[in-house]
């Protein structure tokens, strides 16, 4: 798929992973809606690229109809990607054994609300827009949706819980959901990273003292992943237009332990 001149929303585009796709994007021609919270940041990516920002919070469906209503501006939307997402680790009951001490269910309900429905509420937004472009060939091809999830959908570590079920729900609605977009010439694929080296991990020696430790988990190469490793899938989802209704780990071979 030829996506030169199209425009694409990439949520979460303000940095790490989402940054990595808005620029790859970029890159091969599309017009990008950099979408996020973080403004500064994300004009900044914009700016780079030659897109324009969007404030999102993607458990707010106006802001998500107006950054595609944004996008429709720039060009045909023919690309989504979903890269926003938060993380959280506590146990499941306490040490104590008071009802108090269980999990949080209010932090538990605020990761699937963005990491599961959020991305859902951009599918079916981005979608329907998707849908009223003219097709790009005789096959009816309009367009791609690439949603970003984790290994922790597979190999979920004591305490993520509420991650692990958000991100497995995003890769268990991958295939129904490109089976209904089908039927309007859209892929739908997710891609699960493992262990990508971004800011989230902090600088200075404890933090490289930290990632040296998690790349003993690396089957090879014995690092951790960069950004643009995962973009480049990215765009290889976008682009392939027989890639359809996958999941596909990129992760270094890694399978991750208990703890």
């Amino acid at each position: 798929m030829d996506i030169s001149g199209a425009s694409a929303v990439v949520t979460g585009g303000a940095s790490g992973i989402g940054a990595a796709a808005a620029r790859a994007l970029a890159a091969r021609g599309a017009r990008v809606v950099v979408a996020d919270l973080s403004e500064d940041k994300g004009k900044a990516v914009a700016d780079q690229i030659g897109g324009v920002f969007a404030r999102v919070d993607v458990t707010r469906t106006e802001d998500i109809v107006a950054a595609v209503d944004r996008a429709e501006q720039l060009g045909p939307v023919r690309v989504l990607v979903n890269s926003a997402g938060i993380g959280w680790a506590q146990r499941t009951v306490g040490k104590d054994g008071s009802y108090g001490s269980a999990a949080d269910l209010e932090a538990y309900r605020k990761v699937i609300a963005i990491n599961l429905v959020g991305t859902f509420d951009c599918i079916r937004i981005a979608a329907t827009a998707i849908g009223r472009t003219e097709p790009l060939d005789d096959s009816g091809e309009r367009g791609a949706v690439v949603n970003l999830a984790s290994v922790a959908a597979f190999d979920g570590q004591i305490g993520q819980a509420a991650y692990s079920a958000s991100k497995g729900g995003v890769v268990g609605m991958t295939l129904p959901v490109a089976r209904d977009l089908a039927a309007v010439g859209i892929r739908v694929n997710t891609i699960a990273p493992g262990l990508i080296d971004t800011p989230i991990y902090g600088e200075g020696e404890a933090a490289a003292a930290f990632k040296a430790n998690l790349e003993r988990g690396v089957l090879f190469p014995k690092r951790l992943g960069v950004p643009e490793e995962i973009a480049s899938v990215v765009v290889e989802a976008v682009t392939n237009s027989y890639l359809n209704g996958e999941t596909i780990r990129v992760d270094g071979g890694i399978r991750m332990q208990p703890k």
